[in-house]
Formats: C-alpha cells, structure tokens, sequence
C-alpha cells in the first residue's frame, strides 16, 4: 500500500517540468510489465489493502483504507473475485455478512508488484544517508500526522464553517494555528 502511495505521491510532481519525467501512469504500467502483473491501480490497491491488514475486509473498511467509494471498490472487488485474487468468506462475528479476503495467487501477484516498486524505491534513495532516510521517514510522518489533525479539524468545524486553508501559490497563513499531530496527543513525539 505504501508503494501505491508513493506512485500516487508522483502525480503531485508532474506540475513541474523535472516531475513531467515521473509520470506514474507510466511508473504503473512499467512495474506491471516487470512483475507481469497485469491489473489496474485501483485492482492492485485493493490487493495492497488486504494483504496489509492480514485478515479479511468488509467492502467499506476496503473502501475507506482506499479512499474511495463503495461501488467502485466492488466493481474492482467483483473483477479480483472472477481471476481468483479475492475471495468472499463468512464473517465470524455476523454470519449474514460477507468478507473479502485475499488469496495466495492474489498474495503472490500483490508481492510481485510491489516488490518492483520497492525495489525502485531502494534504488532511488540508495545515495542517501542514513540520516537523510531517517529524516524522510520522520518528516513524512509528521506531513501525514500534521494533515490528519487539520482534516479532522475541518471535519469537525461543520460544512457551513468557512474555509481555513490557504489558496495554493498565496502567502496569507491560514486561520489553523498549532495543530498537534496524532503522535503528540499520545504522548510520544
């Protein structure tokens, strides 16, 4: 799942002239040629979903882990389900209710590709430091940690609520000031 977060990550970069370089429509369709794997992203997100969490998913937890919306995710579900990537088993907790669970061929498809994509990843980032890697990984969390707590704050402040966030390219600052990130309310920074 993180590799497609990363891939994703690159669409941001093609605004500039060196990010036109990083399409990741080509970067998708690259490492399902490497890994002969030949499923859309959202197909192989769903895979990544299942496979992270270990253990079989309702369509909406699958949906919300995606970002997504319930009858795409299904379309996608129904499409795995057909090739023998997915499978719908019983819920143990409401037997009326239905599971997605990965299968090993869905196992070993999801492992293929993204062991393309990390493997590129080490690759890129083989120069840096240990210290520089570090750095990315820390800052990158508070990045996401930073953005999770303004939107549950714009969540929280109504639909009516005028908005806090700053237009891209402005140098107003927004209305949001101190926001503590997720780690900071648990304790550990």
């Amino acid at each position: 799942m993180i590799a497609l977060c990363w891939i994703d990550a690159v669409d941001a970069a093609t605004d500039s002239a060196r990010g036109s370089a990083l399409n990741s429509g080509w970067l998708h369709e690259r490492a399902t040629q490497l890994s002969e794997v030949s499923l859309e992203r959202p197909a192989l997100q769903v895979l990544g979903v299942l496979q992270a969490a270990g253990k079989p998913r309702r369509i909406g937890e699958i949906a919300a882990e995606m970002r997504g919306e319930g009858p795409h995710v299904t379309r996608h579900v129904q499409r795995l389900e057909h090739r023998g990537l997915v499978e719908r088993v019983v819920d143990p907790q409401d037997r009326r209710a239905r599971l997605i669970g990965i299968t090993p061929r869905g196992v070993e498809l999801s492992t293929r590709y993204r062991t393309v994509v990390f493997g590129w990843l080490s690759q890129a980032f083989a120069s840096w430091s240990d210290q520089d890697r570090k750095d990315l990984v820390r800052l990158g969390s508070r990045m996401v940690d930073d953005f999770i707590v303004f939107v549950e704050q714009e969540r929280s402040r109504g639909p009516e609520a005028p908005p806090t966030a700053t237009p891209a390219g402005s140098s107003e600052p927004t209305s949001r000031q101190g926001g503590v990130r997720r780690a900071d309310r648990a304790g550990t920074a």
